[in-house]
């Protein structure tokens, strides 16, 4: 049995996480249900915050007490700099952060409804992403670890193969991204946390365990799970030969705006500090859950403390899935 003692902060210091992608001010309407046709929807509550894949993530791994830097794109715009100014406000470096001349902050309006479930509608001007400056081994040799998503693929890309050279763990949000985008990252990652609905659409199937099987043969090099929100995660272990299982803890979904990307955070920051892969499953799956059920997207990021609480009586058992092996038999 793990003990809370485990997903403790490392005693010789934060550890420092550099997030790539997305920046977006976000309108969050909370709703009695989603809408269905036309017609106006009156909201009962509404928050403005910026978040986004990278973002979120990045505020993750500040709540959980790293170290996390944000680079990103916006508008040279007073939206670019209310986003920037929001994310330096949570504990984020925003120092690397881009200000793009001619195009528009990222804008993203959001129904959020009583059962935790969303509707967005995102904005991103296709000229926020044109630029796309040189990245070294030496620009992401002093993080720990690197995490990308698939809004700004040029320099996630960059990123990736930069932090593979400078032997970083050099991490993928496989989220659902445009024709050709994970193709594109996925080789020059170490680590590939799929969302269920891009794994299924890259994998051409909706079984799980299968799925998890089908993509760790399309990226051999890599460490690979899928996050399937209330269904848990799943993931390959190298030396079992097997795909794993982790139940999602049990909680009464509030807002499912950003667990995902809180998870990712989590996980950056866990591999970041070295924990195993089962206690950086569990860190991750925690935290994600914790938000849920917390309204305000990326607000409801936990903090260590809060976390490491809730693991004390939290231990499901992490099933292996037989018959999936990976040393060169099939997956059924």
């Amino acid at each position: 049995m793990t003990t809370s003692s485990a997903f403790e902060q490392p005693p010789d210091g934060e550890r420092r996480v550099l997030c790539v992608g997305a920046a977006v001010m976000d309108t969050l309407f909370r709703v009695r249900t989603l809408p269905t046709g036309q017609g106006k929807i009156l909201p009962y509550d509404m928050l403005q915050i910026a978040e986004g894949m990278a973002s979120s993530a990045a505020f993750a791994v500040a709540r959980l007490g790293g170290n996390a830097s944000l680079w990103g794109a916006v508008g040279n715009d007073a939206i670019g700099e209310r986003i920037i100014a929001d994310l330096s406000e949570s504990g984020i470096d925003t120092s690397g952060m881009l200000r793009v001349e001619g195009a528009r902050s990222a804008i993203s309006t959001i129904l959020v409804d009583d059962q935790g479930e969303r509707l967005i509608v995102p904005f991103y001007d296709a000229g926020l992403h044109e630029t796309v400056k040189p990245v070294t081994r030496q620009d992401v040799s002093s993080f720990d670890a690197v995490l990308v998503d698939v809004r700004w693929p040029k320099l996630a890309l960059r990123t990736l193969l930069a932090a593979r050279e400078a032997g970083k763990p050099a991490i993928l949000d496989g989220d659902v991204a445009g024709d050709g985008v994970i193709e594109m990252l996925a080789p020059a990652a170490s680590h590939i946390v799929f969302s269920q609905p891009a794994a299924e659409r890259l994998a051409g199937a909706a079984e799980l365990v299968k799925v998890v099987g089908l993509l760790k043969r399309k990226f051999e090099h890599a460490f690979i799970s899928v996050t399937a929100g209330e269904n848990g995660s799943f993931w390959f272990d190298e030396l079992a030969g097997d795909v794993f299982h982790l139940a999602a803890p049990k909680v009464r979904a509030v807002d499912t705006l950003a667990a995902g990307d809180i998870f990712h955070g989590a996980f950056a920051l866990a591999t970041a500090e070295g924990l195993p892969i089962e206690e950086t499953m569990r860190l991750s799956s925690m935290a994600a859950a914790l938000k849920c059920q917390v309204f305000g997207g990326r607000i409801g990021a936990p903090t260590r403390a809060e976390v490491c609480k809730v693991l004390q009586d939290w231990h499901p058992p992490v099933a292996t899935i037989r018959g999936h092996h990976w040393a060169g038999r099939p997956i059924k």
